[in-house]
């Protein structure tokens, strides 16, 4: 039985230890070390899905799975096996691909995560965002930032299959998910396509006097022929085993969405890049080539269309066999908004163990 002794309870340490558990309270001195390690312990385990295996079950989910309100889209989650079964690919991304069949539309709606597609095979269809139509083809990527209206449609003959990420899990852990759709099934886009590219196209250029928008970049769709000029410049005018750039908002260079950083890497084959660490996890997109990443030590093969996501904090080098191209979305805007973002650039000792060894 507890006693209360002046302002105090004589009680014994089992018996305190019930009496808060009973009044919801935890005594920090039991679990300091878990709550706050010297280094990040992430849950996300490095992981990688394969291209090969992917696309067949996409097809078939296209054969036996119709698209329209309720269902809305045809997408297979990357689910990470560190996450106890959430369809998130790290603790604060969302990773998918997403099969739009021949003469299908998937209906207009919005909702607070903010969300990328990057285009893998398949040309002709198009992602209207707030009544923009942007035509989508392989190694482009389109922004439907936080809020804004999209849908898909696919007039052609051919399926289409794009990778999506998005910051789901991060949104649901701040309780900060809203979700609504259109009044009709879809947005009226008219015929006139890629309006926000003709504005703000190209590299790092917006119309003068056209006004900063803080929220996400004004242009919606990136188009891989400005980010292969640009890799292949950088690449010529600095070297080295890699060339990466950033997708930014042309109307303030901060990242293109405020919750999500988009980047490409160039590879350049037989070149190990040096090993670096950084806080928060990046889902990777193969878009040509093939290589290998070693990540916290294990090595993960990869070739076109494959994805693979590094956790927080995990030691990762790249080596392509061949030229080789990889798309990443990570949350590192959020990290350096909240001043938390680090990373590092390891030493290699002079034997390296993981050069490249084909199949």
């Amino acid at each position: 039985m507890v006693t209360q002794t002046g302002d105090t309870l004589d009680v014994s340490y089992d018996e305190f230890c019930g009496a808060l558990a009973a009044k919801d309270l935890q005594p920090l001195w039991t679990q300091a070390a878990r709550l706050m390690p010297n280094e990040p312990i992430p849950r996300t385990l490095p992981w990688l899905w394969k291209w090969t295996t992917v696309l067949p079950l996409a097809r078939r989910a296209g054969e036996l799975i119709a698209i329209g309100r309720g269902g809305e889209r045809r997408v297979l989650a990357l689910a990470n096996p560190g996450l106890g079964g959430v369809p998130y690919t790290s603790s604060t991304l969302w990773g998918a691909y997403q099969y739009l069949g021949a003469h299908e539309s998937a209906p207009a709606h919005r909702h607070t995560p903010s969300a990328l597609r990057f285009v893998i095979e398949g040309t002709g269809v198009w992602t209207t965002v707030d009544g923009d139509a942007c035509d989508m083809s392989p190694g482009d990527l389109v922004l439907t930032p936080s809020w804004t209206w999209h849908d898909h449609s696919n007039p052609t003959d051919a399926p289409m299959v794009w990778f999506d990420g998005l910051d789901l899990p991060l949104a649901a852990s701040l309780e900060a998910v809203f979700f609504e759709p259109y009044p009709e099934l879809m947005q009226q886009a008219g015929a006139d396509h890629n309006a926000s590219e003709r504005l703000f196209g190209g590299r790092a250029v917006r119309p003068l006097g056209e006004p900063v928008n803080p929220r996400h970049s004004p242009l919606f769709i990136y188009r891989y022929r400005d980010t292969n000029a640009a890799l292949h410049g950088l690449l010529k005018a600095r070297g080295g085993p890699v060339a990466s750039i950033e997708f930014v908002n042309p109307s303030n260079g901060a990242a293109a969405m405020p919750t999500l950083g988009c980047e490409m890497h160039r590879l350049v084959p037989g070149r190990l890049t040096l090993p670096q660490r950084k806080l928060g996890s990046s889902i990777y997109v193969a878009f040509c080539g093939r290589g290998f990443s070693v990540i916290g030590g294990k090595r993960f093969d990869w070739e076109r269309g494959d994805a693979f996501v590094t956790p927080s904090w995990a030691v990762v080098e790249h080596q392509a066999a061949e030229p080789a191209d990889l798309f990443a979305v990570t949350d590192r805007p959020v990290l350096q908004a909240l001043h938390l973002y680090r990373e590092e650039t390891l030493t290699r000792p002079q034997q390296v163990t993981g050069v490249f060894e084909p199949k």
